[in-house]
Protein backbone atom coordinates (compact mmCIF):
# COMPACT_ATOMS: atom_id res chain seq x y z
CA UNK A 1 0.00 0.00 0.00
CA UNK A 2 1.84 3.15 -1.24
CA UNK A 3 0.58 5.62 1.45
CA UNK A 4 1.83 2.86 4.07
CA UNK A 5 4.91 2.56 2.45
CA UNK A 6 5.44 6.51 2.21
CA UNK A 7 4.79 6.94 5.99
CA UNK A 8 7.11 3.76 7.15
CA UNK A 9 10.36 5.13 4.92
CA UNK A 10 9.27 8.56 6.99
CA UNK A 11 9.89 6.61 10.25
CA UNK A 12 13.63 5.89 9.41
CA UNK A 13 14.07 9.86 9.15
CA UNK A 14 17.17 10.01 11.60
CA UNK A 15 19.13 13.08 12.37
CA UNK A 16 22.03 14.76 14.26
CA UNK A 17 22.60 18.05 16.06
CA UNK A 18 25.68 20.44 17.59
CA UNK A 19 26.26 20.36 20.79
CA UNK A 20 28.14 22.67 23.40
CA UNK A 21 29.32 22.71 26.72
CA UNK A 22 26.66 23.61 29.50
CA UNK A 23 26.05 27.01 30.78
CA UNK A 24 23.03 27.65 32.14
CA UNK A 25 21.08 24.68 34.86
CA UNK A 26 17.75 25.81 32.96
CA UNK A 27 18.36 24.73 29.81
CA UNK A 28 15.89 22.68 29.51
CA UNK A 29 12.96 24.31 31.73
CA UNK A 30 13.18 27.70 30.10
CA UNK A 31 13.46 26.46 26.71
CA UNK A 32 9.88 27.32 25.03
CA UNK A 33 10.80 25.47 21.44
CA UNK A 34 9.99 22.75 23.93
CA UNK A 35 6.38 23.33 24.18
CA UNK A 36 5.86 22.43 20.27
CA UNK A 37 7.79 19.35 20.44
CA UNK A 38 5.55 16.24 21.76
CA UNK A 39 6.45 13.57 24.35
CA UNK A 40 6.19 10.38 21.74
CA UNK A 41 8.72 11.81 19.85
CA UNK A 42 10.50 8.94 18.08
CA UNK A 43 13.50 10.85 17.54
CA UNK A 44 14.99 14.43 19.42
CA UNK A 45 18.14 16.43 18.55
CA UNK A 46 18.43 19.80 20.41
CA UNK A 47 21.11 22.20 20.17
CA UNK A 48 19.54 23.81 23.51
CA UNK A 49 21.88 26.52 24.12
CA UNK A 50 23.79 28.48 20.93
CA UNK A 51 26.32 26.82 19.37
CA UNK A 52 29.33 29.06 18.45
CA UNK A 53 29.36 27.86 14.62
CA UNK A 54 31.42 30.60 13.10
CA UNK A 55 34.90 29.83 15.51
CA UNK A 56 33.74 26.33 14.66
CA UNK A 57 33.95 26.46 11.72
CA UNK A 58 37.19 28.19 11.99
CA UNK A 59 38.83 25.63 14.04
CA UNK A 60 37.79 22.91 11.56
CA UNK A 61 40.94 21.72 9.33
CA UNK A 62 40.01 22.95 5.75
CA UNK A 63 41.37 19.44 4.71
CA UNK A 64 38.25 18.72 2.64
CA UNK A 65 38.84 19.28 -0.76
CA UNK A 66 35.72 20.71 -2.38
CA UNK A 67 36.64 20.23 -5.83
CA UNK A 68 37.65 17.13 -6.08
CA UNK A 69 34.01 16.73 -4.20
CA UNK A 70 32.28 18.36 -6.79
CA UNK A 71 33.98 16.45 -9.31
CA UNK A 72 32.90 13.47 -8.09
CA UNK A 73 29.38 14.32 -7.54
CA UNK A 74 29.58 15.46 -11.79
CA UNK A 75 30.73 12.24 -12.23
CA UNK A 76 27.72 10.47 -10.28
CA UNK A 77 25.00 12.17 -12.63
CA UNK A 78 23.12 12.38 -14.83
CA UNK A 79 20.65 13.22 -12.71
CA UNK A 80 17.35 12.57 -14.38
CA UNK A 81 14.28 14.21 -12.19
CA UNK A 82 14.13 18.05 -10.72
CA UNK A 83 14.13 16.48 -7.38
CA UNK A 84 17.36 15.22 -7.76
CA UNK A 85 18.71 18.00 -9.50
CA UNK A 86 17.19 20.50 -6.75
CA UNK A 87 19.29 18.50 -4.03
CA UNK A 88 22.44 18.24 -6.06
CA UNK A 89 22.15 22.32 -6.53
CA UNK A 90 21.86 22.36 -2.65
CA UNK A 91 24.62 20.24 -2.00
CA UNK A 92 26.94 22.08 -4.50
CA UNK A 93 26.78 25.11 -2.48
CA UNK A 94 27.24 23.76 0.50
CA UNK A 95 30.37 22.69 -0.91
CA UNK A 96 31.34 25.79 -2.64
CA UNK A 97 31.00 27.57 0.30
CA UNK A 98 32.20 25.15 3.40
CA UNK A 99 35.90 26.08 3.45
CA UNK A 100 35.12 29.80 3.74
CA UNK A 101 33.02 29.85 7.38
CA UNK A 102 32.35 33.94 6.13
CA UNK A 103 30.84 32.76 2.71
CA UNK A 104 29.60 29.69 4.53
CA UNK A 105 27.49 31.65 7.04
CA UNK A 106 26.76 34.26 4.06
CA UNK A 107 25.22 31.57 1.83
CA UNK A 108 23.06 29.88 4.33
CA UNK A 109 22.18 33.03 6.24
CA UNK A 110 23.02 31.43 9.74
CA UNK A 111 24.37 33.77 12.54
CA UNK A 112 27.43 33.32 14.28
CA UNK A 113 25.94 31.65 17.38
CA UNK A 114 22.90 28.94 16.28
CA UNK A 115 20.26 26.42 18.03
CA UNK A 116 18.71 23.85 15.99
CA UNK A 117 16.23 20.91 16.77
CA UNK A 118 15.50 17.85 15.13
CA UNK A 119 12.17 15.88 16.06
CA UNK A 120 9.07 13.82 15.16
CA UNK A 121 5.35 14.47 15.20
CA UNK A 122 4.50 10.89 14.66
CA UNK A 123 6.32 9.83 11.39
CA UNK A 124 6.27 13.24 10.11
CA UNK A 125 10.09 14.58 10.34
CA UNK A 126 10.40 18.33 11.32
CA UNK A 127 14.15 20.48 11.56
CA UNK A 128 14.41 24.04 12.83
CA UNK A 129 17.09 25.85 12.71
CA UNK A 130 17.70 29.67 13.35
CA UNK A 131 18.33 32.15 10.77
CA UNK A 132 19.73 35.74 10.58
CA UNK A 133 18.89 37.14 6.94
CA UNK A 134 15.65 35.16 5.83
CA UNK A 135 16.48 36.81 2.44
CA UNK A 136 19.46 34.36 1.97
CA UNK A 137 17.61 31.29 1.89
CA UNK A 138 15.40 31.94 -0.27
CA UNK A 139 17.71 32.92 -2.52
CA UNK A 140 19.66 29.63 -2.19
CA UNK A 141 16.10 27.93 -2.91
CA UNK A 142 15.16 30.13 -5.89
CA UNK A 143 18.94 29.39 -7.23
CA UNK A 144 18.55 25.49 -6.96
CA UNK A 145 15.34 26.27 -8.54
CA UNK A 146 16.36 27.47 -11.38
CA UNK A 147 18.71 24.66 -11.79
CA UNK A 148 16.63 22.10 -11.46
CA UNK A 149 13.45 23.27 -12.84
CA UNK A 150 11.73 21.92 -9.48
CA UNK A 151 8.93 24.74 -9.17
CA UNK A 152 7.69 25.29 -5.94
CA UNK A 153 3.92 26.30 -4.76
CA UNK A 154 3.17 29.40 -3.01
CA UNK A 155 0.75 28.81 0.57
CA UNK A 156 -0.41 29.72 3.68
CA UNK A 157 -1.52 28.75 6.70
CA UNK A 158 -3.11 30.70 10.08
CA UNK A 159 -1.40 33.96 7.72
CA UNK A 160 2.22 32.17 8.00
CA UNK A 161 3.49 31.68 4.28
CA UNK A 162 5.72 28.83 3.09
CA UNK A 163 6.95 27.06 -0.03
CA UNK A 164 5.71 23.61 -1.22
CA UNK A 165 8.64 22.03 -3.31
CA UNK A 166 6.70 18.11 -4.68
CA UNK A 167 8.91 15.27 -4.04
CA UNK A 168 5.93 13.08 -5.19
CA UNK A 169 3.04 14.35 -7.27
CA UNK A 170 0.94 10.94 -8.29
CA UNK A 171 -2.33 9.60 -6.51
CA UNK A 172 -0.63 9.97 -3.20
CA UNK A 173 1.53 13.58 -3.10
CA UNK A 174 4.58 14.73 -0.65
CA UNK A 175 5.63 18.03 -0.62
CA UNK A 176 9.22 19.28 1.09
CA UNK A 177 8.09 22.31 2.99
CA UNK A 178 10.21 25.39 3.94
CA UNK A 179 8.89 28.54 6.26
CA UNK A 180 10.37 31.11 8.35
CA UNK A 181 9.36 32.71 11.40
CA UNK A 182 10.73 34.72 13.82
CA UNK A 183 14.07 33.82 13.14
CA UNK A 184 13.69 30.17 12.50
CA UNK A 185 13.89 28.15 9.59
CA UNK A 186 11.55 25.21 9.31
CA UNK A 187 11.88 22.38 7.10
CA UNK A 188 9.00 19.70 6.80
CA UNK A 189 7.11 17.49 4.75
CA UNK A 190 3.04 17.85 3.87
CA UNK A 191 1.66 15.31 2.23
CA UNK A 192 -2.67 14.55 0.96
CA UNK A 193 -2.90 11.74 3.53
CA UNK A 194 -2.13 14.46 6.99
CA UNK A 195 -4.38 16.74 8.34
CA UNK A 196 -3.87 20.24 8.04
CA UNK A 197 -3.43 20.57 12.05
CA UNK A 198 -0.20 18.11 11.47
CA UNK A 199 1.73 20.86 9.44
CA UNK A 200 0.41 23.95 11.94
CA UNK A 201 2.34 21.97 14.59
CA UNK A 202 5.35 21.46 12.54
CA UNK A 203 5.10 24.86 11.58
CA UNK A 204 5.19 26.09 15.69
CA UNK A 205 1.70 27.58 15.12
CA UNK A 206 -0.14 25.51 17.61
CA UNK A 207 1.39 23.95 20.82
CA UNK A 208 1.23 20.06 21.45
CA UNK A 209 -1.04 18.54 23.78
CA UNK A 210 1.58 16.50 25.55
CA UNK A 211 5.16 18.21 25.18
CA UNK A 212 7.98 17.14 25.90
CA UNK A 213 9.10 20.16 28.27
CA UNK A 214 6.45 18.76 30.42
CA UNK A 215 8.48 15.19 31.24
CA UNK A 216 11.80 14.79 33.10
CA UNK A 217 13.36 12.98 30.10
CA UNK A 218 16.15 15.58 28.78
CA UNK A 219 16.85 15.91 32.77
CA UNK A 220 17.11 12.42 33.14
CA UNK A 221 19.17 11.63 30.44
CA UNK A 222 21.76 14.15 31.14
CA UNK A 223 21.89 12.90 34.62
CA UNK A 224 21.75 9.71 34.20
CA UNK A 225 24.83 9.81 31.89
CA UNK A 226 26.78 12.44 32.70
CA UNK A 227 26.14 14.79 29.67
CA UNK A 228 26.19 18.50 29.55
CA UNK A 229 22.74 19.81 29.51
CA UNK A 230 23.12 21.95 26.46
CA UNK A 231 23.16 19.24 23.75
CA UNK A 232 20.86 16.43 23.99
CA UNK A 233 19.34 13.52 21.26
CA UNK A 234 17.85 10.62 21.35
CA UNK A 235 15.95 7.36 20.03
CA UNK A 236 12.75 6.46 21.63
CA UNK A 237 12.47 2.57 21.33
CA UNK A 238 9.36 2.68 23.22
CA UNK A 239 7.74 4.91 21.41
CA UNK A 240 8.60 3.06 17.86
CA UNK A 241 7.63 -0.34 19.00
CA UNK A 242 4.15 1.15 20.43
CA UNK A 243 3.52 3.30 17.10
CA UNK A 244 4.11 -0.24 15.68
CA UNK A 245 2.62 -3.05 17.70
CA UNK A 246 -1.30 -0.51 18.68
CA UNK A 247 -3.85 1.00 17.06
CA UNK A 248 -3.70 4.64 19.50
CA UNK A 249 -0.72 4.41 21.76
CA UNK A 250 0.77 7.59 20.71
CA UNK A 251 0.92 9.88 17.78
CA UNK A 252 2.79 7.51 15.65
CA UNK A 253 0.02 4.37 16.09
CA UNK A 254 -2.81 6.79 15.19
CA UNK A 255 -1.69 8.12 11.98
CA UNK A 256 -0.89 4.49 10.64
CA UNK A 257 -4.11 3.46 12.02
CA UNK A 258 -5.58 6.43 10.09
CA UNK A 259 -3.75 5.48 6.49
CA UNK A 260 -5.32 2.09 7.11
CA UNK A 261 -9.29 3.17 7.27
CA UNK A 262 -8.22 6.10 3.82
CA UNK A 263 -7.22 3.51 1.74
CA UNK A 264 -9.44 0.72 2.69
CA UNK A 265 -8.05 -2.17 0.27
CA UNK A 266 -5.71 -3.68 2.07
CA UNK A 267 -5.31 -5.06 5.55
CA UNK A 268 -2.64 -3.35 8.23
CA UNK A 269 0.52 -4.44 7.26
CA UNK A 270 1.22 -4.29 10.99
CA UNK A 271 -1.22 -6.51 12.03
CA UNK A 272 0.95 -9.36 12.79
CA UNK A 273 2.69 -7.30 15.54
CA UNK A 274 -0.29 -5.74 17.32
CA UNK A 275 -1.39 -9.29 18.79
CA UNK A 276 -2.29 -9.13 22.46
CA UNK A 277 1.39 -11.66 22.61
CA UNK A 278 3.62 -9.61 20.11
CA UNK A 279 1.79 -6.19 21.71
CA UNK A 280 3.31 -7.26 24.92
CA UNK A 281 6.75 -9.34 24.16
CA UNK A 282 7.49 -6.22 22.11
CA UNK A 283 6.88 -3.80 24.56
CA UNK A 284 9.16 -5.96 26.69
CA UNK A 285 11.64 -6.21 24.85
CA UNK A 286 11.69 -2.29 24.27
CA UNK A 287 11.38 -1.70 28.08
CA UNK A 288 14.44 -3.34 28.90
CA UNK A 289 16.09 -0.93 25.83
CA UNK A 290 14.63 1.90 26.05
CA UNK A 291 16.57 4.38 24.21
CA UNK A 292 19.74 5.54 22.40
CA UNK A 293 20.81 8.48 23.64
CA UNK A 294 23.37 10.85 22.34
CA UNK A 295 25.40 13.52 24.18
CA UNK A 296 28.29 15.42 25.23
CA UNK A 297 30.76 14.90 28.51
CA UNK A 298 33.09 17.64 27.99
CA UNK A 299 33.20 20.46 24.80
CA UNK A 300 35.34 23.23 24.02
CA UNK A 301 35.89 25.46 20.77
CA UNK A 302 38.02 28.41 19.75
CA UNK A 303 38.90 29.63 16.41
CA UNK A 304 42.31 27.85 16.77
CA UNK A 305 40.68 24.26 17.83
CA UNK A 306 38.05 22.43 19.27
CA UNK A 307 38.04 19.74 21.36
CA UNK A 308 34.74 17.41 22.31
CA UNK A 309 33.96 13.77 24.19
CA UNK A 310 30.90 12.52 22.50
CA UNK A 311 29.21 9.55 24.21
CA UNK A 312 26.20 7.32 22.30
CA UNK A 313 24.54 4.79 24.96
CA UNK A 314 22.21 2.08 24.10
CA UNK A 315 20.45 2.38 27.26
CA UNK A 316 20.03 -1.63 28.61
CA UNK A 317 17.69 -2.91 31.28
CA UNK A 318 19.00 -6.45 30.97
CA UNK A 319 20.97 -6.91 33.77
CA UNK A 320 22.03 -10.77 32.64
CA UNK A 321 23.17 -9.42 29.41
CA UNK A 322 24.92 -6.42 30.29
CA UNK A 323 26.59 -8.95 33.56
CA UNK A 324 27.46 -10.89 30.94
CA UNK A 325 29.18 -8.47 28.59
CA UNK A 326 31.06 -7.24 31.88
CA UNK A 327 32.60 -10.05 32.55
CA UNK A 328 34.19 -10.68 28.51
CA UNK A 329 35.83 -7.18 29.56
CA UNK A 330 40.04 -7.63 29.54
CA UNK A 331 42.77 -5.07 29.58
CA UNK A 332 43.36 -2.36 26.88
CA UNK A 333 46.86 -0.44 27.57
CA UNK A 334 47.45 3.14 28.01
CA UNK A 335 49.46 3.39 24.98
CA UNK A 336 46.26 2.65 23.21
CA UNK A 337 44.03 4.79 24.43
CA UNK A 338 46.28 7.67 23.91
CA UNK A 339 44.87 10.73 21.44
CA UNK A 340 47.92 12.68 21.04
CA UNK A 341 51.55 10.74 20.76
CA UNK A 342 50.82 8.17 18.58
CA UNK A 343 49.89 7.83 14.93
CA UNK A 344 47.16 4.88 15.24
CA UNK A 345 47.06 2.44 17.69
CA UNK A 346 43.58 -0.24 18.59
CA UNK A 347 43.60 -2.20 21.32
CA UNK A 348 41.14 -5.54 22.25
CA UNK A 349 40.15 -5.68 25.56
CA UNK A 350 39.06 -9.90 25.84
CA UNK A 351 38.87 -11.83 28.49
CA UNK A 352 39.06 -15.17 26.36
CA UNK A 353 38.75 -17.59 29.68
CA UNK A 354 35.09 -15.94 30.20
CA UNK A 355 34.28 -15.73 26.41
CA UNK A 356 32.23 -18.77 26.00
CA UNK A 357 30.65 -18.63 29.49
CA UNK A 358 29.36 -14.79 28.86
CA UNK A 359 28.33 -15.64 25.83
CA UNK A 360 26.16 -19.19 26.38
CA UNK A 361 24.62 -16.72 29.54
CA UNK A 362 23.45 -13.82 26.76
CA UNK A 363 22.28 -17.13 24.36
CA UNK A 364 20.07 -18.68 27.52
CA UNK A 365 18.73 -14.87 28.09
CA UNK A 366 17.30 -14.24 25.09
CA UNK A 367 15.55 -17.91 24.74
CA UNK A 368 14.07 -17.00 28.42
CA UNK A 369 11.08 -16.34 28.44
CA UNK A 370 9.68 -18.89 24.95
CA UNK A 371 8.08 -16.50 22.74
CA UNK A 372 4.65 -16.18 21.38
CA UNK A 373 4.36 -13.59 19.24
CA UNK A 374 5.48 -15.57 16.01
CA UNK A 375 7.85 -13.13 14.66
CA UNK A 376 9.82 -13.16 17.83
CA UNK A 377 9.20 -17.31 18.19
CA UNK A 378 10.66 -17.57 14.40
CA UNK A 379 13.77 -15.76 15.39
CA UNK A 380 14.17 -17.55 18.79
CA UNK A 381 14.26 -20.52 17.69
CA UNK A 382 17.34 -20.14 14.87
CA UNK A 383 18.90 -18.83 17.66
CA UNK A 384 18.33 -22.04 19.61
CA UNK A 385 20.58 -24.14 16.93
CA UNK A 386 23.66 -21.77 17.06
CA UNK A 387 24.89 -22.68 20.97
CA UNK A 388 28.16 -20.89 21.74
CA UNK A 389 29.29 -23.33 24.26
CA UNK A 390 31.60 -25.14 21.32
CA UNK A 391 33.42 -21.55 21.97
CA UNK A 392 35.01 -23.02 24.93
CA UNK A 393 37.08 -25.79 23.11
CA UNK A 394 38.51 -22.99 20.19
CA UNK A 395 39.39 -20.81 23.17
CA UNK A 396 40.97 -23.20 25.34
CA UNK A 397 44.28 -22.65 23.93
CA UNK A 398 44.11 -18.81 24.89
CA UNK A 399 43.06 -19.06 28.37
CA UNK A 400 44.40 -16.43 30.45
CA UNK A 401 44.15 -13.82 27.70
CA UNK A 402 43.52 -10.49 28.59
CA UNK A 403 43.75 -8.45 25.32
CA UNK A 404 45.84 -7.52 22.53
CA UNK A 405 47.04 -3.90 21.49
CA UNK A 406 48.89 -2.49 18.52
CA UNK A 407 50.45 0.44 17.80
CA UNK A 408 52.30 2.73 15.01
CA UNK A 409 54.19 5.18 17.39
CA UNK A 410 55.89 6.61 14.29
CA UNK A 411 57.32 6.00 11.05
CA UNK A 412 59.19 7.52 7.90
CA UNK A 413 59.24 6.06 4.51
CA UNK A 414 61.58 5.08 1.76
CA UNK A 415 61.30 4.40 -1.72
CA UNK A 416 64.58 2.58 -2.83
CA UNK A 417 64.68 1.45 -6.35
CA UNK A 418 61.21 1.77 -6.83
CA UNK A 419 60.24 -0.84 -3.76
CA UNK A 420 58.97 1.44 -1.13
CA UNK A 421 59.64 0.61 2.28
CA UNK A 422 60.28 1.70 6.19
CA UNK A 423 63.06 4.36 6.64
CA UNK A 424 62.04 4.03 10.34
CA UNK A 425 59.20 2.12 11.87
CA UNK A 426 58.28 2.74 15.49
CA UNK A 427 55.78 0.10 16.91
CA UNK A 428 54.68 -2.57 19.32
CA UNK A 429 52.26 -5.01 19.52
CA UNK A 430 51.18 -6.26 23.22
CA UNK A 431 49.65 -9.82 24.03
CA UNK A 432 48.85 -9.32 27.35
CA UNK A 433 47.35 -12.80 29.66
CA UNK A 434 47.60 -13.44 33.32
CA UNK A 435 50.64 -15.86 32.75
CA UNK A 436 52.34 -14.96 29.02
CA UNK A 437 55.11 -17.34 30.17
CA UNK A 438 52.56 -20.42 30.07
CA UNK A 439 50.93 -18.97 27.35
CA UNK A 440 53.83 -18.48 25.25
CA UNK A 441 55.10 -22.50 25.88
CA UNK A 442 51.31 -23.28 24.94
CA UNK A 443 51.89 -21.60 21.55
CA UNK A 444 54.88 -23.19 20.39
CA UNK A 445 54.50 -26.09 18.90
CA UNK A 446 51.35 -25.04 17.03
CA UNK A 447 54.37 -22.41 15.39
CA UNK A 448 57.35 -23.58 15.08
CA UNK A 449 58.89 -20.64 14.35
CA UNK A 450 59.50 -19.81 17.99
CA UNK A 451 60.36 -23.12 18.99
CA UNK A 452 63.78 -22.04 19.52
CA UNK A 453 62.72 -18.64 20.92
CA UNK A 454 63.77 -18.40 24.60
CA UNK A 455 61.66 -15.64 26.72
CA UNK A 456 62.56 -14.63 30.50
CA UNK A 457 60.24 -12.43 32.19
CA UNK A 458 61.52 -8.34 31.71
CA UNK A 459 65.00 -10.05 30.63
CA UNK A 460 66.57 -9.84 27.02
CA UNK A 461 64.81 -9.12 23.69
CA UNK A 462 65.10 -11.20 20.87
CA UNK A 463 65.31 -10.76 17.59
CA UNK A 464 62.43 -12.17 15.81
CA UNK A 465 62.87 -10.38 12.18
CA UNK A 466 63.80 -13.92 10.40
CA UNK A 467 60.72 -16.09 12.12
CA UNK A 468 57.96 -13.20 10.84
CA UNK A 469 59.26 -13.49 7.51
CA UNK A 470 58.83 -10.20 6.64
CA UNK A 471 60.26 -8.98 3.18
CA UNK A 472 63.84 -7.36 3.21
CA UNK A 473 62.78 -4.62 1.34
CA UNK A 474 60.30 -3.17 4.03
CA UNK A 475 63.59 -2.63 6.36
CA UNK A 476 61.77 -3.82 9.34
CA UNK A 477 63.67 -5.22 12.45
CA UNK A 478 61.55 -6.72 15.25
CA UNK A 479 62.00 -7.74 18.47
CA UNK A 480 59.90 -10.02 21.08
CA UNK A 481 60.18 -9.86 24.98
CA UNK A 482 58.08 -10.39 27.92
CA UNK A 483 57.07 -7.11 29.83
CA UNK A 484 55.47 -8.86 33.37
CA UNK A 485 52.03 -9.68 32.00
CA UNK A 486 52.57 -8.77 28.45
CA UNK A 487 54.12 -10.66 25.44
CA UNK A 488 55.19 -7.63 22.92
CA UNK A 489 56.86 -7.55 19.78
CA UNK A 490 58.33 -4.02 18.63
CA UNK A 491 60.77 -2.39 16.36
CA UNK A 492 62.49 0.45 16.68
CA UNK A 493 63.67 2.30 20.08
CA UNK A 494 60.30 4.34 20.78
CA UNK A 495 58.73 0.75 20.12
CA UNK A 496 60.86 -0.49 22.83
CA UNK A 497 60.62 2.58 24.90
CA UNK A 498 56.64 2.08 24.87
CA UNK A 499 57.02 -1.98 25.74
CA UNK A 500 59.03 -0.94 28.55
CA UNK A 501 55.76 1.31 30.09
CA UNK A 502 53.99 -1.71 30.01
CA UNK A 503 56.47 -3.16 32.96
CA UNK A 504 54.33 -0.89 35.33
CA UNK A 505 50.85 -1.48 34.36
CA UNK A 506 48.34 -3.67 35.67
CA UNK A 507 46.32 -5.89 34.07
CA UNK A 508 42.64 -5.65 34.93
CA UNK A 509 39.33 -5.62 33.13
CA UNK A 510 39.31 -1.88 32.02
CA UNK A 511 37.33 -1.97 27.86
CA UNK A 512 36.85 -3.78 25.16
CA UNK A 513 37.85 -1.61 22.39
CA UNK A 514 39.81 1.43 22.02
CA UNK A 515 41.23 2.86 18.29
CA UNK A 516 42.77 5.96 18.22
CA UNK A 517 44.25 8.31 14.79
CA UNK A 518 46.09 11.01 14.37
CA UNK A 519 45.56 12.08 10.83
CA UNK A 520 48.19 14.62 10.44
CA UNK A 521 51.10 12.15 11.21
CA UNK A 522 49.43 9.60 9.07
CA UNK A 523 49.37 11.26 6.31
CA UNK A 524 52.97 13.83 6.67
CA UNK A 525 55.25 10.95 5.46
CA UNK A 526 53.24 10.10 2.62
CA UNK A 527 53.19 13.25 1.14
CA UNK A 528 57.16 13.90 1.85
CA UNK A 529 57.60 10.24 -0.04
CA UNK A 530 55.49 11.91 -2.69
CA UNK A 531 57.35 15.09 -2.73
CA UNK A 532 60.93 13.18 -2.72
CA UNK A 533 60.39 11.31 -5.48
CA UNK A 534 59.63 14.08 -8.03
CA UNK A 535 55.91 12.84 -8.51
CA UNK A 536 53.11 15.84 -8.03
CA UNK A 537 50.88 14.84 -5.29
CA UNK A 538 47.36 13.71 -6.21
CA UNK A 539 44.85 16.39 -5.02
CA UNK A 540 42.95 14.54 -3.25
CA UNK A 541 45.69 13.94 -1.16
CA UNK A 542 47.56 17.20 -1.04
CA UNK A 543 43.89 18.60 0.35
CA UNK A 544 44.69 17.16 3.36
CA UNK A 545 47.75 17.62 4.04
CA UNK A 546 46.36 20.55 6.70
CA UNK A 547 44.11 18.48 8.27
CA UNK A 548 44.93 18.65 11.46
CA UNK A 549 43.13 16.51 13.77
CA UNK A 550 43.24 13.18 16.27
CA UNK A 551 40.26 11.37 16.77
CA UNK A 552 39.54 8.10 19.44
CA UNK A 553 36.38 5.67 19.46
CA UNK A 554 35.99 3.57 22.41
CA UNK A 555 33.09 0.26 22.83
CA UNK A 556 32.75 -0.39 26.81
CA UNK A 557 29.87 -1.45 28.07
CA UNK A 558 28.86 -0.13 31.55
CA UNK A 559 25.61 -0.44 34.50
CA UNK A 560 23.52 1.99 31.97
CA UNK A 561 24.51 0.21 28.72
CA UNK A 562 26.43 -0.01 25.84
CA UNK A 563 28.70 3.19 25.22
CA UNK A 564 30.30 4.12 22.22
CA UNK A 565 32.42 7.25 23.09
CA UNK A 566 34.38 9.17 20.74
CA UNK A 567 37.08 11.89 21.52
CA UNK A 568 38.34 14.42 18.88
CA UNK A 569 40.54 17.31 19.29
CA UNK A 570 41.03 19.78 15.71
CA UNK A 571 43.19 22.20 14.94
CA UNK A 572 42.68 25.35 12.41
CA UNK A 573 45.97 25.73 9.98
Amino acid sequence: MKKLAIAAAVIAVGAGAYVLTSKEDNAVSANEMLQYIPADTLLFSGQLTPFPLEDYLYSMPMGLNSKASLEQLEQAGPFSTEQERFFVSLYKSYLTSFENPDLFLKTFGFPSQIESYTYTLGALPVFKIQVENEAAIWALLDKASEESGLVHKAESIKGLEYRAYPLIAEDETIDMVFAQQDGWLTITLNTSFNQASLLETALGLTKVDNPISDTNVIENITSTHGFLQDSISFVNHVELVKGLTSSDGNMLAKQLTKLVEMDGTQSDPFAEFKTPECKAEFGAIAANWPKTVMGLTSFSVDRKQTNFDAKVVIESNNQVILGALTKMRGFIPGFAQNLNDNVASVGIGLNVMQLAPALTEIWQDLQTPSYQCEALAQMQYGLSEQNPAMLGMMTGMANGVQGVSASIIDFTLTDENGEPGFKQLDSLIALSANDPDMLLNMVKPFVPQLANVELTKNGDAVDVTPYLMLPPELGVTAKMAVKDQHIVIYSGEKGEALANQLNDEQVVANGLTAMSLDCQKLLTPVLKLIEDSGEPIPEEISALKDYDMRMQFTFDVTDKGLAISTKANSKAK
